[in-house]
């Protein structure tokens, strides 16, 4: 064994080792309990970056601890391989989306290997294989069968940068979530998953995860957007046609003063037959090609029908409005208008100068009709609504219900904001969808035998594709049943391949099927799924939808694809820039900077090396374009994987962000230096080692003794419960210090630190798997700590044998004096009494009072 710590020494000898062996190889085994930990699968990007090495930090730590409780552990990796930005890489680097693909592949690999992380690389998983997507498309057909998937010419989000549709959850506030680019709309034919149809469990179910972060679900219902509402059924004025509406706030159906319905609902297009400035309205909207900002602006453009609905309980006649603000796959694709108790209702109102009738008198305003520009959304007594008036709203509401059931009015009803999941995407690299279409239109799939359907192959770069992507090209003309088709040039949305692969993992060379019965029944559900909370609505939602649809087809049980969920923090570090010629920032890596700081360490001004003004933007997410990124490699080379995994953990709480800071890298690394030393000094020592029996240790001994077990107590406390992986390796630290001033002075002392260095090694196992792999090595004569099991606390060692009494004076403290805490009042005082340090300071004084508080203090009233 070396003297001094040198991760590169050691790191590079124990992954060879692992490596070897497949330590970490894994099967199915009915005599063992599995365990099932699942970080997110990284998108080959090109190098890994901090947030990678948090994440898989995170699921490695718990990973090896579940291999230490005697669980059979699955911690599997793969790639999320297709995508957008390889595309864009090629094109850029005149090469193709494959090679650039398996390039940074073999690159992150080596990189995730060089952490030291426990996966099972023989079910390694890469998405854009044919034998992957193979099965993806084999299950679309099924969802096509069982009409679960449709196609239709729809309006969606373009990204007129990338080229491509998005979901709508990847619009964010009208831009693109890659490249936040202007979303346009466009209207174009698609491909859509009927999600819709799983709101409900989708939603419900939710109740079932007892153990996901709350702020996910909500995030989630809010998506969903269940509302528990009513039906009402408007007739029309000299017309056998019904318009229905959906409203969740039936107290305000007084208030009524126009119907709007959607350029595409069934009236609509029915009236526009008739009149040419209602169809040309309508085609307008058909036709639309604008920005998700511009719809800001342009949102409340309508036109009146001259046609009138009747009111439900008045009979009054209310004029129906075609109105672009209105979504024909929301609800009923029309609304009861109520202006003065509903923004979009008010705003369209004051465009179009139609009626306000408020029907609803809130605490704070004492006369509504004398508002303006104000519409009132909150509950309150009812007013201008006849029979109705001076009832409260929850009261006003059941009277309503209750005579509009009565004459079969309204019905209730449960409505959902979720849209089905548009799956098209209209890019070269994704997996091709398995459909064609017939030279008399019909839409078929692509014939079970004929899988996978393979995308066409690029022969020199990237460029040489432009015309093998025409539709026309030979490349999609097809025979099926020996008629001719033109297959689908479309590909997958790329959730598509991250919404199953937790579930290949378990069988990736399954040949047979989609899914191994026999595995997946074995490991599933994933007990621990790790991963940004970014991934709440997108990734997470489709994740859960996609379970439903296996569990619907007998593929998988459970409801749920995820029993717990860990949503880690953002990695953040300082950030420096200086503002351009055109007023853009120009960001400044940290290493061409100069800091002055004050004495109380805050930045107090900031130069680069010219002596420029720089401004400090705080600590801010690590990333590419601010340019404070952190290169893992470089840490790893200068510190090692270990001093890196242990710093990642310790340095906050796991939902929490985390504040890069080398000096606390740095402290970390001289923990380990002195965790090595310490072992290297025990391992000189020459004794044989006995069992520690408790009755004939001293004080000093037990004392260290109820440390170890307190400490193995809290630390898997810690790590099991209440994942607060920062506080167990703080309690571990202070272990190692007590145990650096533990002085060997016999033979039991020697005992004592072997069993104290052989817990602490154990239990930063999990943590540091490398540095402790060695000094078990050495410790337990060659014997390896993979095998090894979680040390287990003893109830013996916990309870406290001692008593630690602060001795005072006429109040005045003058020492502490550690008593064992078994004796009586009586045997206290003689025990203090016949203390030297305690007999010298009352000796020839007269003692007048003695104040005892049991287990705290004794005062000696001279």
């Amino acid at each position: 064994m070396e003297q001094e710590y040198c991760p590169k020494n050691i790191e590079i000898y124990v992954q060879k080792y692992w490596d070897k062996n497949k330590t970490f190889h894994v099967y199915e085994d009915n005599t063992k309990e599995k365990y099932y930990c699942l970080p997110m699968l990284p998108y080959p990007s090109g190098k890994l970056h901090m947030g990678h090495v948090r994440n898989y930090t995170i699921s490695d730590v718990i990973s090896r601890y579940q291999r230490m409780l005697g669980k059979n552990v699955l911690q599997p990796i793969g790639w999320d391989a297709f995508g957008l930005p390889a595309e864009e890489a090629a094109i850029k680097n005149n090469t193709i989306p494959a090679s650039w693909t398996y390039k940074n592949i073999n690159y992150m690999k080596k990189q995730l290997k060089s952490l030291g992380f426990s996966y099972d690389w023989d079910r390694e998983i890469t998405t854009c294989k044919p034998e992957y997507y193979k099965w993806e498309q084999w299950f679309f057909i099924q969802l096509y069968k069982k009409k679960l998937v449709y196609k239709k010419n729809s309006f969606v989000n373009w990204c007129p940068h990338d080229k491509t549709v998005l979901a709508n959850e990847q619009v964010i506030n009208g831009c693109c979530w890659r490249c936040q680019s202007t979303v346009k709309i466009k209207k174009i034919p698609q491909w859509f998953m009927k999600i819709r149809n799983y709101a409900e469990s989708l939603y419900n179910d939710l109740n079932q995860l007892k153990n996901w972060p709350e702020k996910v679900k909500n995030m989630q219902k809010n998506w969903i957007g269940r509302s528990e509402g009513f039906e009402i059924t408007f007739n029309v004025k000299n017309n056998n046609k019904k318009i229905k509406i959906f409203t969740t706030r039936i107290d305000t159906i007084m208030g009524v003063t126009y119907i709007a319905i959607s350029p595409f609902h069934q009236f609509s297009i029915y009236l526009s037959k008739k009149n040419q400035k209602l169809k040309n309205f309508i085609k307008q909207q058909n036709n639309a090609n604008f920005s998700v900002k511009d719809i800001e602006k342009t949102k409340f453009k309508g036109i009146n029908t001259h046609i009138f609905a009747i009111h439900p309980i008045t009979n009054k006649e209310i004029p129906i409005w075609i109105a672009n603000f209105v979504i024909n796959d929301y609800g009923t694709g029309a609304v009861m208008s109520v202006p003065g108790h509903n923004q979009n209702d008010w705003n369209f109102a004051i465009q179009n100068n139609l009626k306000i009738k408020y029907v609803i008198q809130q605490k704070n305003i004492k006369d509504v009709n004398s508002i303006e520009k104000k519409f009132l959304s909150k509950k309150g007594i009812l007013i201008n609504s006849s029979e109705f008036n001076k009832l409260d709203s929850e009261e006003a509401t059941k009277k309503i219900k209750k005579k509009l059931l009565k004459e079969k009015k309204i019905k209730i009803k449960i409505t959902y904001k979720l849209q089905d999941w548009c799956i098209s995407r209209q890019r070269y690299w994704g997996a091709p969808i398995p459909m064609a279409k017939m030279k008399n239109g019909k839409i078929v799939s692509v014939p079970e035998i004929d899988l996978p359907v393979l995308l066409p192959e690029i022969k020199n770069h990237f460029n040489s594709l432009n015309n093998s992507l025409d539709q026309k090209s030979n490349f999609y003309v097809t025979k099926i049943n020996n008629k001719t088709a033109i297959r689908e040039k479309d590909t997958f949305d790329t959730f598509m391949e991250s919404s199953w692969y937790y579930a290949r993992y378990t069988c990736p060379n399954f040949k047979q099927g989609i899914i191994d019965p026999i595995a997946s029944k074995y490991w599933l559900p994933v007990d621990q799924y790790i991963g940004g909370i970014e991934h709440a609505i997108m990734h997470l939602m489709y994740f859960r939808f996609y379970h439903k649809l296996l569990r619907d087809f007998k593929l998988v049980k459970f409801d749920e694809p995820v029993n717990n969920l860990i949503c880690q923090g953002m990695v953040l570090s300082e950030a420096f820039y200086q503002i351009g010629n055109n007023n853009e920032r120009n960001w400044i890596h940290k290493s061409n900077v100069h800091i002055e700081k004050n004495i109380k360490g805050e930045i107090t001004q900031v130069t680069d090396k010219k002596g420029k003004n720089v401004i400090y933007a705080g600590m801010i997410k690590m990333s590419k374009s601010k340019n404070n990124g952190v290169e893992p490699e470089l840490m790893i080379n200068n510190y090692g994987a270990d001093t890196i995994r242990l710093f990642i953990m310790f340095s906050a709480p796991i939902e929490s962000s985390l504040e890069w800071n080398e000096s606390g890298v740095q402290g970390i690394f001289r923990f380990l230096k002195k965790l090595w030393k310490l072992s290297f000094s025990y391992i000189k020592i020459k004794h044989i080692y006995k069992k520690i029996d408790i009755n004939h240790l001293n004080i000093k001994q037990k004392k260290m003794y109820h440390l170890l077990h307190k400490t193995i107590f809290h630390v898997s406390d810690d790590i099991s419960h209440r994942k607060s992986f920062n506080t167990a390796i703080a309690r571990i630290m202070e272990l190692v210090n007590a145990l650096r001033k533990f002085k060997l002075e016999n033979e039991e002392d020697k005992c004592i630190m072997k069993d104290t260095l052989v817990s602490i090694i154990k239990m930063l196992y999990p943590f540091t798997p490398h540095l402790c792999f060695i000094l078990w090595k050495y410790l337990n004569n060659n014997c390896f700590i993979d095998d090894e099991k979680w040390p287990v606390f003893q109830k013996k060692f916990l309870l406290k044998t001692n008593d630690i009494l602060v001795i005072q004076i006429n109040g005045k403290k003058i020492s502490t004096i550690e008593i064992p805490n078994n004796l009586t009042k009586k045997e206290i005082f003689s025990y203090i009494q016949n203390d030297l340090f305690v007999q010298k300071k009352i000796k020839n004084r007269n003692i007048n009072k003695i104040i005892y508080i049991p287990k705290k203090i004794i005062n000696f009233v001279i």
